[in-house]
């Protein structure tokens, strides 16, 4: 057996009841396990960990519908909860050891509200601002490599263990040389740029049946557009030059916050920036906040994203809560800004048209959607495409065209969507221009953030102020 092997199977979690422990002790001993592991870097290895993880899934719920079919209605469910959690503990071992572009799959899930069973939501939350970061060991030789010297020659004092981490990198606290001023410094893993680029590869031959459909042109486009992004987040130079854009959008009072980077510590593999002290979403939610600091959070959190789009012509396009801190001042800070979408001039045309047609006619919506799709020719399914579409649009819409206050907190709403996106993608309808991803992407996850905070919030009055596209008034 080769050591990656014996290192994935040590990665992926025991069984809870078999080892008589807790959920929460298990948790914290396979966060531990992964923290000595570097990033597998093989395409066979990675391919066969994925394989391995699914099994392992499979016969988990094998074996709850073996034990099942003898159990009360009670026991029934137990069983099924248990499975559920089991199955998180195997998802989130076999993310956390992949990290990468498998780790940010996990980092979905985890963000959309009755997608996935309360305990993947609760299981893989950790992979958004709690993910098992990498011993410091296995990175300082990085560090040296990229700025030339050990971290405690360069800062007057540095944090080893790391305080956050995700899919490609972990963020260490530092300070600055003579001065009392704290930073973050980012960490690349090393090699993670190769294993997205192979896990693509590997994603692509998977599906090979799609060639042979009338779609596998734009399923192409897209997932070249998807792996080109991730490769820009692997660009620390390219994220720092997107941090000092963002910064100047925004005026002091605002209470929004980008923080400064610092680029004499700054490479492609290693960034260095302003530290901010705020709680990640869990733990501001935790501290049973009011009403009112939900809504004035979720107006910051819609307003800086309309204001990156709009003003600034980039799309915040990794909308999870583990890129903003709620602080303590009342200000919200954006931290993370490597998956940062730059608009093309043709795009920013496409999204003021699409944001027109609401504002048009039910004709103008249809004839938008045809682009929205990419749907240049008739097709026998064309017209149940285009209705799906526009049914998930109209959703999409539907807080832009509230008088007053919009509530997000109702559990219908965003509960719709899902259905219908999920209609679309049932019927294999995924054709759709690149961007589409992107918008999509961004929609569904400020949304969640806004239900999770229970926010009731002018959603049109923020885009009145901010957008291009000026709505009438009423």
């Amino acid at each position: 057996m080769s050591l990656d092997a014996k290192e994935l199977i040590a990665a992926i979690p025991i069984d809870i009841d078999e080892a008589q422990e807790s959920s929460q002790q298990a948790l914290e001993k396979l966060l531990g396990s992964l923290s000595q592991m570097p990033v597998p870097v093989s395409r066979l290895t990675r391919m066969w960990t994925l394989g391995s993880m699914q099994a392992k899934i499979a016969v988990a719920y094998f074996t709850y519908w073996l034990r099942s079919g003898f159990a009360a209605s009670d026991e029934k469910e137990r069983l099924l909860n248990e499975t559920h959690l089991k199955a998180a503990f195997k998802l989130l071992g076999g993310m956390g050891y992949l990290r990468g572009a498998i780790m940010k799959v996990g980092q979905v899930i985890a963000n959309y509200p009755n997608v996935a069973p309360q305990e993947f939501v609760d299981v893989l939350g950790r992979l958004q601002f709690d993910a098992p970061p990498m011993h410091f060991s296995l990175l300082r030789e990085h560090i040296r490599n990229e700025l030339g010297a050990d971290p405690e020659e360069l800062f007057d004092d540095f944090e080893t263990t790391a305080f956050a981490a995700a899919s490609l990198g972990q963020v260490h606290r530092a300070r600055l040389k003579g001065s009392d001023k704290r930073v973050a410094v980012k960490i690349q893993y090393p090699n993670i740029g190769r294993t997205i680029r192979d896990d693509f590869k590997s994603l692509k031959a998977a599906a090979f049946p799609m060639r042979l459909t009338r779609d596998w042109d734009n399923t192409q486009a897209q997932f070249e557009d998807i792996r080109s992004m991730l490769d820009l987040e692997t660009d620390y130079e390219k994220e720092a030059q997107n941090l000092c854009e963002a910064r100047l959008l925004f005026a002091e009072d605002e209470g929004i916050i980008v923080p400064t980077v610092y680029s004499e510590l700054s490479t492609k593999r290693v960034l260095t920036m302003e530290y901010l002290d705020g709680a990640h979403l869990d733990a501001f939610l935790a501290s049973d906040p009011p009403q009112a600091l939900r809504d004035e959070f979720g107006r910051k959190i819609v307003r800086s994203t309309f204001r990156l789009g709009y003003r600034g012509e980039m799309m915040y396009a990794d909308p999870h809560p583990g890129n903003y801190y709620f602080m303590r001042d009342g200000r919200l800070g954006l931290i993370d800004f490597g998956c940062c979408r730059r608009f093309t001039d043709e795009e920013l045309a496409y999204v003021d048209a699409c944001e027109l047609a609401f504002y048009t006619s039910r004709e103008a919506v249809r004839e938008v959607m045809v682009h929205v799709t990419d749907l240049a020719s008739a097709s026998e399914d064309r017209e149940e495409q285009l209705q799906l579409a526009a049914e998930w649009a109209d959703w999409a819409w539907e807080p832009l065209l509230h008088d007053g206050p919009f509530d997000f907190g109702d559990p219908d709403y965003f509960a719709r969507g899902v259905k219908h996106y999920s209609g679309l993608v049932k019927k294999r309808y995924t054709r759709s221009k690149p961007i589409n991803t992107w918008l999509t992407r961004s929609v569904y996850g400020i949304r969640a953030m806004l239900a999770r905070l229970s926010a009731r919030i002018n959603f049109c009055e923020i885009y009145r102020a901010e957008a291009r596209v000026k709505p009438p008034t009423h």
